[in-house]
């Protein structure tokens, strides 16, 4: 029986992750459920942004669905990010989203790629200290690391009908770290002579993100930059609130939301529950296997937003709303 571990965090991550569930539990009726606490109302009750109990948990079920979380943007003590500490914790090494456009959602109709980002070190390594007026962060690219994203992202590749790999680097500024990256895909992508490796620099990448959508089929690049060219590339869907993404780790998976907890919002029944419910078709996809499973929510959502998305658009339908118009397309 296939195990969930379920954390709705903060905000509307507690509204649109019932509704992914629905969704959820419609494709996988023997879907079993386990509730944990993750995010910043987590920490303000236990201490701790993600207990130990939540991290056996996730590895005791191999997959996982995380709402949102409103982290701080100070500095507060005993604080760590909920979601970095479980992809560390976890070594959620691989981070993929995918940007896909939506009818009468996106800008533009025909952009299908997918982002793929080394998801445990780099700048969110954490390794900062200050001298006097003077603070350093360090970056840090191991070859281990390199060598797992590429080897994933190819196969990835491998798998797709254009079968093109762009690696997005700095290595003219970071000719060490960056140098070190680049040289590790492009030896995991070695094997695989039917893939077309390619390379950008980010600046240009993100440019050629917004410019030129349709020249990418999968990117892979390093944590920070992977957050920011995902983040931009969302545009293409629709935006954030309909972005979703997957973590993988060897021994598990925790899909997620891209959006945030958007505490202005929250609790009126108004929040967009698509990308969550996309998250959830990441799970059934790379926690169980289950292609036709995933299509079946993907399409759902699809044929759903081409009767209602100008209503979605505009704001007429709530949370409810959404989800019962997806479970009639299943």
């Amino acid at each position: 029986m296939p195990q969930l571990c379920v954390m709705p965090g903060d905000g509307i991550g507690k509204e649109v992750i019932p509704a992914a569930l629905q969704v959820l539990q419609e494709v996988i009726p023997d879907l079993e459920t386990v509730p944990a606490e993750a995010g910043w109302a987590c920490f303000e009750k236990h201490g701790v942004s993600v207990p130990q109990e939540t991290l056996d948990a996730i590895t005791a079920c191999g997959a996982a669905l995380f709402g949102a979380v409103s982290s701080p943007s100070r500095k507060v003590k005993g604080y760590r990010s909920a979601i970095l500490t479980m992809r560390q914790a976890l070594d959620l090494y691989a981070n993929l989203r995918p940007v896909r456009s939506l009818p009468h959602i996106s800008p533009a109709q025909g952009i299908d790629f997918l982002v793929v980002r080394e998801n445990t070190e780099g700048m969110y390594a954490q390794r900062e200290h200050r001298d006097g007026d003077t603070a350093i962060a360090e970056r840090v690219i191991t070859r281990a690391a390199s060598l797992r994203i590429g080897q994933v992202a190819v196969d990835l590749a491998a798998q797709r009908d254009r079968k093109l790999l762009t690696i997005v680097h700095k290595a003219n500024i970071l000719p060490v770290t960056d140098g070190l990256f680049r040289d590790c895909v492009r030896e995991a992508a070695a094997d695989y002579p039917m893939v077309v490796v390619d390379e950008l620099l980010v600046d240009i990448a993100c440019l050629k993100v917004v410019s030129e959508p349709k020249r990418y089929d999968v990117i892979v690049t390093t944590n920070l930059f992977g957050d920011i060219i995902s983040d931009v590339a969302s545009y293409w869907a629709g935006g954030m609130g309909y972005a979703p993404s997957i973590n993988i780790g060897r021994d598990a998976v925790l899909a997620e939301p891209v959006h945030g907890s958007a505490p202005d919002i929250a609790g009126q029944g108004i929040a967009n529950p698509i990308a969550a419910i996309l998250s959830a078709a990441l799970l059934v996809r790379y926690a169980w296997q289950n292609e036709e499973g995933a299509v079946r929510i993907e399409e759902a959502v699809r044929a759903f937003l081409k009767t209602s998305g100008q209503d979605v658009l505009a704001g007429k339908l709530g949370t409810s709303a959404i989800t019962d118009g997806v479970l009639k397309q299943l």
